[in-house]
C-alpha cells in the first residue's frame, strides 16, 4: 500500500517541476521575411507593387539573391519610387556586404544628391530620391519593427 499512497505525490512532484521550466518571457523576435516586412509596410500606409525578386537594381552576384525590387507610393510622396530591399540573413553578412549596396546605388542612381536609403540590420533599402519626409519616416518605422533584435 505504501506505493499507491506514493503514487499522487510523484505526479504532483514532476508537475511542479514541468511547471518551473516552462518560461513565460517572450522570445526576442527575430528578423522577418520579405511577406513580414511588406505587412510592416504596408501598415504605415505604404503601397507595394511591381515587385520582383532577385533585382537588386545592378549586377552584383552577392546582391542578387538577398535583394527584391518594388515600387513604393504613398503618404506625402507624390510620385511612386523604385526602390530596392537587400535582406541580409543575419548581423554578420549585413555588416560584410553593407557598403556593396552603396557599390551596386552607383548603377541605379541619376542623382547622387538624392540617393535615399534605410538601414536597419540585417536590411538595407535603396533607391533614387528624395523621398519625402514622411514617407521615409513609415519606411524607417516598418523596417524597425520588421527587423526584430536584427540578429
Amino acid at each position: 500500500m505504501p506505493a499507491r499512497r506514493s503514487l499522487p505525490l510523484v505526479a504532483l512532484l514532476l508537475t511542479l517541476v514541468a511547471a518551473c521550466s516552462i518560461s513565460t518571457a517572450e522570445p526576442a523576435p527575430t528578423p522577418a521575411d520579405f511577406g513580414g516586412i511588406a505587412t510592416e509596410i504596408t501598415k504605415q500606409g505604404v503601397v507595394i507593387r511591381d515587385i520582383v525578386s532577385g533585382d537588386a537594381g545592378c549586377q552584383d552576384p552577392g546582391l542578387v539573391p538577398t535583394s527584391i525590387g518594388v515600387t513604393l507610393s504613398g503618404l506625402d510622396q507624390t510620385k511612386p519610387l523604385r526602390t530596392y530591399l537587400y535582406i541580409f540573413r543575419n548581423r554578420e553578412a549585413y555588416e560584410r556586404l553593407r557598403a556593396t549596396v552603396d557599390d551596386c546605388a552607383r548603377s541605379f542612381v541619376t542623382d547622387p544628391a538624392t540617393f535615399e536609403s534605410i538601414e536597419q540590420s540585417p536590411f538595407v533599402m535603396a533607391g533614387q530620391g528624395p523621398w519625402a519626409p514622411g514617407f521615409k519616416a513609415a519606411l524607417r518605422a516598418a523596417l524597425e519593427v520588421a527587423a526584430g533584435t536584427g540578429e
